[in-house]
């Protein structure tokens, strides 16, 4: 399962192998300052088991000194609103289309063996686009293993962060679900293939990847939640992962110029690896200190 380690997302050796040696790892923190500012980005896991306790000491002081506090999308209700407006008018089928009709045979096979241990029929998928019931699918399978959104990073650091921070982000609503819904349909199937997949195949890869965030297993993040993505459905790490990370540079450029304090918040994802954020922050002469 990969799908909201990717939404959203959805993810260096050699620190990450003394992270996970270490007695105080926790979850990677990266800090890029200049002259007068300060932003401190951090990767989350959107839904987390209850009572994890994960927050580095360096993201709670950044937290509590936070002049601004950007997610990947805005957290408040209009927005929420809007998004589950966006997500029936983007996500549903034209009528007389169903999903098992345009899936592999083998991949429908594996749907109705998973199916039960979501807790829906298989009919509760088949009239959303593949990459909607990409997402519900994953959002199941983890509320199943324990997840709770309202234990992900995003919500904990929401309430936790002062209430005069100001509250930004980088994408709209509509356009995250855009950059999944305007995929091509190939790319949206291969996406839910490789999530059945993991779902039937590697049924402990939700705590895996909870484990090695927590420790810190930059490497690790890397082999379970993108090097899948990549390989099975490029399309999709293309848009989600590569292009916004790409789109993304810019607006931390451009608020780096400013001052201030400020924390970033987006999916692990887009932190590691070789397209990862940092990485071409660093390519394009910035400092970033971290992994």
């Amino acid at each position: 399962m990969n799908a909201p380690m990717r939404l959203p997302a959805l993810i260096a050796a050699a620190v990450a192998l003394l992270a996970a040696c270490s007695a105080h790892a926790e979850p990677p923190v990266w800090v890029i300052r200049d002259a007068d500012s300060t932003i401190t980005l951090f990767g989350s896991v959107h839904i987390l088991p209850k009572g994890q306790d994960w927050q580095p000491e360096a993201l709670k002081r950044a937290i509590a000194g936070a002049d601004d506090l950007w997610f990947e999308v805005p957290f408040d209700d209009a927005s929420r609103q809007a998004s589950g407006e966006t997500l029936v008018r983007r996500g549903m089928l034209l009528e007389g289309q169903s999903l098992t009709a345009i899936m592999a045979p083998a991949d429908v096979e594996r749907l109705r063996r998973i199916a039960p241990g979501l807790g829906q029929p298989v009919a509760y998928f088949d009239r959303m686009a593949p990459w909607l019931a990409d997402v519900f699918i994953s959002q199941l399978y983890v509320s199943a293993h324990g997840g709770d959104l309202q234990a992900g990073v995003e919500e904990v650091l929401n309430h936790q962060a002062p209430p005069g921070a100001r509250r930004r982000a980088f994408e709209t609503a509509d356009q995250q679900i855009s950059t999944l819904a305007d995929a091509p349909r190939a790319d949206q199937l291969a996406s839910l293939a490789e999530t059945l997949r993991s779902i039937e195949e590697e049924p402990g890869d939700f705590d895996a990847i909870v484990g090695q965030w927590m420790r810190g297993d930059t490497a690790g993040l890397i082999h379970e939640a993108l090097d899948p993505l990549q390989k099975t459905a490029p399309g999709m790490y293309e848009r989600l992962i590569r292009a916004r990370n790409a789109a993304w540079v810019p607006i931390i450029r451009d608020r780096l110029a400013g001052s201030g304090d400020t924390v970033m918040v987006v999916g692990v994802g887009h932190l590691v690896g070789p397209d990862s954020v940092p990485a071409i922050l660093r390519a394009r002469g910035i400092r970033v200190d971290g992994p």
